[in-house]
């Protein structure tokens, strides 16, 4: 990736050797790949990572002193869920070794779409006798890079609950129910919530074992998420305001909706799949299962 310019010295990038992420799975440890497709909400992700640094040219080649205290620093950004937030600090004083061992856990419930693992060496605390040309405030960057992971694939996913229907307002026997709520501006994490009935042990079941799913669990999950864009795509024409022309920010669950549109009817006007839907309802299911591949397994 290129470097930012930075008001102040920085050192050299040979200064901080870091290894790549590696994903903790069943068996052990694995480089983190670039996609999972099977990912879902409910996999939380355990990462590790090794990185080292010369302190003494790392502070040398920024003008700090020898005393100058640093941090290592892991920042997580998903897109899928706009959060964001630290995953892990370091302080690097001066007497260490130079080697950080990053260690964390995020939350699957928390995660979507692409994450993005930012780690850096900052200052960590403000300096208030440095010369201009050096860093002199507390999270001055001296060093960074980002490694990204995509979660999800072609399939609509969101976050989910397993609970009990019979304690709730839905038919004891239905396996799962999308829930949508809010406008198309509402932030799409906050809109979507896919309820499953732990009544309904092959739905249950099937995404639990989501991250690593047999035959059987994968025609469930095929038909859920055949069922979860029907939803969605019924819900989205179902709303006058929803159009090519209207803008939805990013995030929202209206531009949420029109990427699943567009994906899943590529060159379709929005009037005409809405007119498709009203004038051959039956035509228009059909013409949704085949766009969504249901049962490809």
């Amino acid at each position: 990736m290129s470097r930012r310019v930075l008001p102040y010295r920085v050192p050299t990038e040979d200064v901080v050797s870091a290894e790549s992420w590696r994903l903790v799975v069943e068996d052990g440890e694995v480089p983190l790949p670039e996609a999972m497709p099977d990912w879902d909400y409910q996999l939380d992700l355990l990462l590790r990572r090794t990185v080292r640094v010369d302190l003494e040219r790392a502070r040398r080649q920024s003008g700090l002193p020898d005393d100058a205290p640093l941090v290592l620093s892991a920042v997580w950004t998903a897109t899928g869920s706009n959060l964001s937030g630290p995953a892990e600090q370091i302080p690097m004083p001066a007497d260490a070794g130079g080697v950080a061992e990053f260690d964390f856990r995020l939350r699957g419930a928390d995660l979507g779409g692409l994450l993005l693992l930012d780690t850096a060496l900052l200052l960590a605390e403000r300096r208030v006798d440095a010369r201009p040309s050096t860093p002199r405030r507390a999270g001055s960057v001296l060093w960074s890079d980002r490694q990204t992971l995509r979660l999800q694939g072609d399939a609509p996913q969101f976050p989910m609950a397993v609970i009990d229907f019979a304690r709730t307002s839905f038919p004891d026997d239905a396996a799962w129910h999308l829930q949508i709520s809010g406008g198309l501006d509402s932030a799409t994490m906050g809109s979507l919530l896919l309820l499953v009935n732990e009544r309904n042990s092959a739905t249950a079941g099937a995404f639990q074992k989501a991250s690593k799913p047999g035959p059987v669990d994968r025609i469930v999950l095929s038909a859920v998420y055949a069922d979860a864009a029907r939803t969605m795509v019924e819900h989205a024409l179902n709303q006058d305001d929803f159009t090519e022309d209207t803008y939805f920010p990013e995030g929202s669950l209206g531009a949420t909706l029109l990427n699943l549109v567009e994906q899943l009817f590529p060159g379709q006007s929005i009037t005409d799949i809405r007119l498709r839907r009203q004038q051959s309802p039956a035509l228009f299911a059909s013409d949704l299962q085949a766009a969504v591949k249901i049962f490809k397994v």
